[in-house]
């Protein structure tokens, strides 16, 4: 039998009761974010919804987002990154288990000297893919047209994060490139790997 989403018993500041609640909603109000899938339009608009509000709600605290995803929607990705980069409160963000792809390339897009990795996790990069071998010949093209700007903005991000040049970038991106947290410091997709 599943037992779903835990709760956690939580007392609202000025407010006499405590009530239950799920524990990513009182993680939340911590300003602790999860990325635990793959990145779609859905987890997409939850995540930027969540980021908004709380830097609504306090514009001076850090936000911290954990990462243990292997990829998923290059749009959708590309749109949490922009709002991370978009909020004034630092998102701080935490490799636990696998970033790959595009967990990769949110992790990479924290805030620069507060990107972590716990020692156990694995980072990896690669190019963009599409899905347009049943596609027509002229939407073919159209796609890997959109398919090679995507690839660019990516890399780009990657050398302006990682301050890796763009030849060792790209050249990275042809494969996938698995990497331990302390490659993955070592290519500047993190700055710090946690201690043991």
């Amino acid at each position: 039998m599943p037992i779903g989403v835990p709760k956690v018993c939580f007392r609202t500041p000025g407010d006499g009761n405590a009530s239950w609640i799920d524990i990513y909603n009182r993680l939340y109000r911590e300003r602790l974010l999860f990325l635990g899938q793959e990145v779609d339009s859905s987890i997409s608009n939850q995540l930027i919804g969540i980021m908004l509000y709380l830097s609504i709600e306090s514009y001076n605290k850090d936000l911290c987002l954990f990462i243990n995803s292997p990829g998923g929607w290059v749009i959708p990705g590309l749109a949490i990154f922009d709002t991370m980069q978009y909020i004034e409160p630092d998102v701080q963000t935490v490799c636990m288990g696998l970033a790959a792809s595009m967990g990769s390339f949110l992790l990479a897009a924290g805030k620069i000297t507060k990107r972590l990795a716990f020692p156990h996790a694995r980072v990896m990069i690669h190019q963009p893919a599409a899905s347009f071998y049943e596609a027509q010949t002229g939407e073919f093209i159209r796609e890997a047209e959109e398919l090679l700007k995507l690839r660019e903005t990516i890399t780009r991000v990657y050398v302006q994060r990682t301050g890796k040049p763009l030849w060792v970038v790209s050249e990275d991106m042809e494969r996938d490139v698995f990497m331990s947290a302390v490659e993955a410091q070592a290519h500047g997709i993190i700055d710090i790997v946690a201690i043991e």
